[in-house]
Parts: structure tokens; sequence; C-alpha cells
């Protein structure tokens, strides 16, 4: 009986020795560096789950010891990841457990997409059919029907959408940066709209995006921001009408060429306001953050009239002769 008890006892300490030995190979097995000599691109499928993920990179050869991994499940079932769907770079000397801890975790690859402070709505759908990588669902259908995926059926699109560099991974879609830039021009115009001035001619949070967007459109310098707002204003003030030439090409839509005639200027479309009184329905492009604070701080002043100079910035008049002195100067000399 006590030999028996001793060979039980050996067998025992021989298999745990085995499970031991057994374990640390199994550890060294996750620990051994991936089969890559260079940093690799790899993506998670959509719906791609721990088991399908190791399957594929045992197909691609980028893991050897597939037993280790599913073994992974059964004993460190709490050390499996959520697979996330995208992209992810593969690093020369990344173990198996680092690969495991990256396909779980956020660090996909992202991409930068800009849109420019300016743009229209038009232009931002275009460009964003135009980016690699980036899921398309809006492709195909109307502007109205694109603002009913956004749940913003009753909008007008043009001007809501924040200009700004925006990031994005593959398995995105084009509707994920339209939410985005959406949600970020509503708050940013809420928070602008709380620091108004209080002496306006614009009485509410969306005729300062329309206000906005007439001033992106007429100057980049953004020293003249506030100084066309007061233009604008003050033309507003004694009846004036606005008659900015960005109105008149919006309002001609795919018929501008590059250049606008004296008979657009006398077209009646309801954007061209050398025609209406007051400002345009809608916005006619994406403000950025500094023409929505000009909109709703305009600089005060007497200037009732500007004209480019050519070189991105504008001469300010406060007199019409002295404007078309300035229109002589450099318009027509040029």
């Amino acid at each position: 009986m006590l030999r028996l008890v001793k060979l039980l006892a050996v067998l025992v300490v021989v298999a745990a020795a085995a499970a031991f030995v057994g374990y640390r190979y199994w550890e060294s097995r996750l620990e051994a560096p991936i089969a890559v000599e260079e940093d690799t691109l790899y993506e998670v499928q959509r719906g791609a789950g721990f088991n399908r993920a190791v399957s594929d990179l045992a197909e691609r050869g980028v893991i050897e010891d597939v037993w280790a991994f599913r073994l992974l499940t059964r004993l460190e079932p709490e050390a499996i990841p959520r697979l996330r769907t995208g992209e992810y770079m593969l690093e020369p000397g990344m173990s198996g457990r680092d690969l495991i801890e990256l396909l779980g975790s956020d660090r996909v690859v992202t991409y930068p997409l800009t849109i420019p402070e300016g743009w229209t709505f038009r232009q931002m759908r275009a460009h964003l059919e135009a980016a690699p990588k980036l899921e398309s669902r809006t492709e195909g259908l109307s502007d109205e029907e694109v603002m009913a995926l956004l749940e913003r059926e009753d909008r007008f699109p043009e001007g809501w959408f924040f200009p700004d560099t925006y990031r994005y991974h593959k398995g995105m879609s084009d509707l994920d940066i339209l939410r985005q830039a959406m949600l970020r021009m509503e708050r940013v115009l809420d928070e602008v709209w709380e620091g108004r001035s209080d002496d306006l001619t614009i009485d509410s949070p969306y005729e300062a995006l329309i206000m906005a967007s007439l001033i992106e459109r007429e100057t980049g310098a953004a020293e003249e921001r506030r100084e066309i707002a007061g233009v604008f204003k003050r033309r507003m003030e004694t009846g004036m009408r606005l008659q900015t030439d960005p109105t008149v090409i919006y309002g001609m839509g795919e018929r501008y060429e590059g250049r606008i005639t004296r008979a657009d200027l006398r077209e009646a479309t309801p954007y061209n306001t050398y025609v209406i009184d007051g400002m345009p329905p809608t916005p006619i492009a994406m403000p950025g953050r500094a023409s929505l604070e000009a909109a709703v701080d305009p600089l005060p002043g007497e200037t009732l009239y500007f004209v480019s100079r050519g070189d991105g910035t504008h001469h300010f008049s406060r007199t019409l002769r002295e404007h078309n002195n300035a229109v002589n100067r450099y318009i027509r000399n040029r």
C-alpha cells in the first residue's frame, strides 16, 4: 500500500511538472514574435470573431501556432477581446499577446478627411464619395434623403456641416462623417449665438449661420471678417441691398463657369442679393467658427462698400464715390 501511495505521489509530481512545462511552452508560443518583417496592414472584417481572425492570420502566415490561440479561449476566456471592425498595423517584433491586445483595442488605422471652410454641401458630398476606404451610404440619394437619414428631415442641408479635418477608419461611412460635422456645427453655432452682441440686425442662430456663410464666401482674410459683417449690418439697417457676388453665384448653381455677367446680376433668383432685399433664404456655404463669430459681433464703423484688391483682401469705403474710385483702381484697370 505504501508503495502504491509513493507511486501515485510520483505520478502527481510528474503530471504537475508536465503541466507546468506544457503551460510554459504554451505561454512561450503566445509570446513569440509574429511573422511580419515590416509594418503590415491587417483588416478585421465586419462581423469577424476571434476564431475567424486567428484562422485568417494563420492562412496569411502571420501566426504559426494556431493551437496556442485556440487554447486561449479555454484557459483564459476573459483575455479574448471583442474585435472592432477596421484596419490595424502589425509591427515586427509584436508577440501573439500583443497582437490579441491590438485587435481588441481602438488603435485602428485612421485617415484624414478635410472639409475646407466655404465649401458647399454639394462639394462636401463629392469629396466624401471620393474618399478612399470610406463606405458610401448616401451615393445616389437626394439631399432630402440624406437629411432624413441624419434625422433632420425638415432642414435644408447647406451650411449645417462644420468645416474641419475629420478622421475615419475602414468600416466607417460617409454618413458617420456627415453626422459628426452636423453635430459639431450645431454645437458651435449654439456657443457662438450665446456670446452674440446686443445690437444685431439678425434675430436667430439660423440667420447668424446665413450671415456667416456670406462672410465666409466674401473673404479669407481673418482681419476682415468683422468689418465685412459690419458693412452688411449697416446696409441692412439703412435698407440697402447686400449686393454680394457669392449669392449670385450660388443662385446660378451649376450654370456658373467662373465669371458673372451684368445679366447674371439682374437675374431674379431667391439668392441674388442684387435683386432681393435682406439675406438669402439659406446659407450659401459652410462657414468656419471665425465667420460665425464675426456674424454675431460686427465691427462698428461707417463703411458701406468694399472691393477686392486682387490679393485676397478688400478696400473698404464709406461713400459711393470713394467706392467707385476703388473699383476703377482695383477692377477696371486690372
